[in-house]
């Protein structure tokens, strides 16, 4: 656990060195426009010369890092619950599963997550993360297939993805790859049908003001519009490529995180609830069910609420196209395998 422990903070630690350096290289290729910000932090700065630098911190770079993984997290767990169809539900509509969540989290020793039902018949459920709490989705296949100590298995496993913080890690590793990709649109969801058009008109014609400035030539003038328009076409290009670069570790960093955190979660579930045995069951059981399941073999493929979920075919209903970017799960034997394990372990009193 303490090997997992460092690996999910090495992997969040360099998820926010890659976010950083997105918005590190958004600032210089703005810097033409962002420049005036930067000045006149600087000026009410007492540093000298090195007022300038310090501003760009102050002004710019961390308030963006701040919102930006601000923006991911949020983003990411609404367009999650939106692609699966969940809803957040209270007490008085699952009286049940809120009771057995608020005692495993109890004796897990953690926060009870919100939780979400999915109008779904595929038997599924998984974690997502945020900075202001997780949410944990389990799907109305789930809750009629399972009961008893299995159901309480699999609330178990999400509720150790929780705690041990990999389902937030695993949330804001999933932005990046799903916006290059082209699967999430923030701009089109936040402002929807010709309203980002004209968001974006607006956007154009600030920065065509703004830089008069920067171009010596008149405003408005030929020689001023070519000369924007070369410098936005610079921006837009120079960025495409940075993010895809940027991207590219991103994706190595979830895929080396994400078979070991299954295998965690499951120990984990095991040693919470006392029973392996009824993880070990609840997976076989979950895993033979499905006409509904792709005949593809997920394991190996990256897919996003697939590679969140307690097993790899997700919610059924082209739930894939909400992209996280990771190797998505061990195979169930293996991990019955090594609940079996566990169980004998427990069995000669060494867990």
């Amino acid at each position: 656990m303490r090997t997992l422990t460092r690996r999910i903070l090495r992997t969040l630690v360099l998820l926010l060195a890659v976010d950083l350096a997105v918005v590190a290289t958004a600032a210089f290729l703005l810097t033409p426009w962002l420049a005036p910000v930067r000045d006149a932090v600087a000026a009410r700065l007492p540093f000298g010369a090195a007022s300038t630098r310090i501003a760009w911190w102050l002004a710019v770079l961390l308030p963006a890092l701040v919102a930006f993984v601000w923006a991911q997290l949020r983003y990411t767990r609404t367009q999650t619950m939106a692609e699966v169809d969940a809803r957040e539900v209270g007490p008085e509509a699952y009286p049940d599963l809120h009771e057995r969540v608020r005692r495993l989290a109890q004796l897990a020793d953690v926060e009870p997550p919100r939780l979400a039902v999915a109008d779904s018949a595929v038997p599924n459920s998984f974690a997502i993360g945020t900075l202001g709490g997780a949410t944990v989705v389990v799907s109305e296949g789930l809750l009629s297939t399972l009961d008893g100590d299995e159901l309480n298995a699999v609330l178990a496993h999400e509720l150790a993805h929780v705690a041990n913080r990999d389902a937030t890690v695993m949330t804001l590793a999933s932005f990046l790859p799903s916006l290059t990709d082209g699967e999430y649109d923030p701009l089109g969801d936040r402002f929807p049908g010709g309203s980002r058009y004209a968001v974006g008109a607006v956007a154009l014609v600030v920065a065509y003001a703004a830089s008069a400035r920067l171009l010596d030539a008149p405003l408005g003038s030929l020689s001023f519009t070519l000369g924007f328009l070369f410098l936005f076409a610079c921006t837009v290009l120079v960025g495409g490529v940075a993010l895809g670069a940027f991207t590219a570790p991103v994706v190595v960093l979830g895929r080396s995180l994400s078979r070991a955190r299954e295998f965690a979660a499951d120990r984990s579930a095991a040693r919470l609830t006392g029973d392996p045995a009824a993880l070990a069951t609840a997976l076989e059981t979950l895993d033979g069910t499905g006409d509904d399941r792709p005949a593809a073999d997920k394991r190996r493929a990256y897919a996003g609420v697939q590679g969140l979920c307690l097993l790899p075919y997700g919610f059924g209903d082209g739930t894939s196209s909400v992209v996280t970017e990771t190797r998505s799960h061990p195979p169930t034997e293996e991990r019955v395998e090594r609940l079996r394990a566990v169980a004998r372990e427990m069995e000669a009193g060494s867990v």
